[in-house]
């Protein structure tokens, strides 16, 4: 997401102009929206202009893709669609990520492993599963993936998940978010992480130290990886994924920083 009522930088953007706002905060955006509804060609050339060379998208295949045809053919049309309608990316779109449904589990590991060998070759993928199972013994997911050169995306629920929640935005982020299993592995050179917090920024910052070290530790072997920072309302995610990027880069010293805003972000 790149607008958010919360965020006066952005919101206070006309919408056309939104994205670019949203680029003086952060260099990569997760494309959810994607999942919903396959945007216009010119829609998407659109965010390429408001966006600089190095910015990632990481976006999200179609809903009839991954859940209604499950990676089957039948999905086929809708995803022709979505590669021809997010070609104006260029190298902006960092990885394609294909977000599986829970029922998604080890059993459907042959169609995983086809559907992956029929994806053109002009683009990074990343996998994010949410069947137990695959936590439990992921070497059979892990050797599709590897031999694809495809990431497997966590989803680290685990703070939010630690104590009962506090507000209404807790309290929907437990009905509606996955309990997900603790995963630091990558493997490819562009891992991919998705981080929920708490509404108590101190819990967030806390719950994120694990990764400060892995994500360090990731950039010393070379790797390129993409964080991404949520909270149960969003509100601050912004300056949160900022305050992040420092504490890597404060272990890091080659790390570049994050862009300088233009305007401070006020919260309503």
């Amino acid at each position: 997401m790149w607008t958010h009522k919360a965020w006066d930088f952005s919101a206070a953007a006309p919408a056309q102009e939104r994205l670019r706002a949203y680029a003086e905060w952060c260099d990569a955006v997760e494309g959810n929206t994607t999942f919903y509804a396959t945007p216009s060609r010119e829609t998407v050339a659109g965010w390429a202009r408001q966006t600089p060379a190095d910015f990632r998208f990481v976006v999200k295949l179609p809903k009839p893709v991954t859940h209604e045809f499950r990676l089957g053919a039948g999905g086929d049309r809708a995803l022709a669609g979505f590669l021809h309608a997010i070609e104006p990316l260029g190298s902006r779109a960092h990885a394609l990520w294909i977000q599986l449904p829970g029922s998604f589990g080890p059993g459907d590991l042959d169609v995983l492993a086809g559907f992956l060998r029929r994806l053109p070759a002009a683009y990074e993928y990343a996998v994010e599963v949410r069947h137990p199972a695959f936590f439990r013994e992921p070497a059979a997911l892990e050797g599709i993936l590897e031999k694809a050169g495809v990431e497997w995306v966590p989803f680290d629920t685990t703070v939010m998940f630690a104590s009962p929640p506090t507000s209404d935005a807790e309290r929907d982020a437990w009905e509606k978010k996955p309990r997900m299993p603790l995963r630091e592995r990558a493997l490819t050179a562009r891992p991919i992480v998705r981080y929920l917090g708490r509404d108590d920024s101190a819990r967030t910052v806390e719950g994120w130290q694990r990764w400060v070290e892995v994500v360090a530790g990731w950039l010393r072997e070379g790797r390129s990886p993409t964080v991404f920072v949520h909270t149960p309302d969003n509100n601050e995610a912004p300056g949160l994924a900022r305050r992040f990027h420092e504490e890597v880069r404060a272990r890091t010293p080659g790390l570049p920083p994050l862009p300088e805003p233009t305007g401070p972000l006020t919260l309503f």
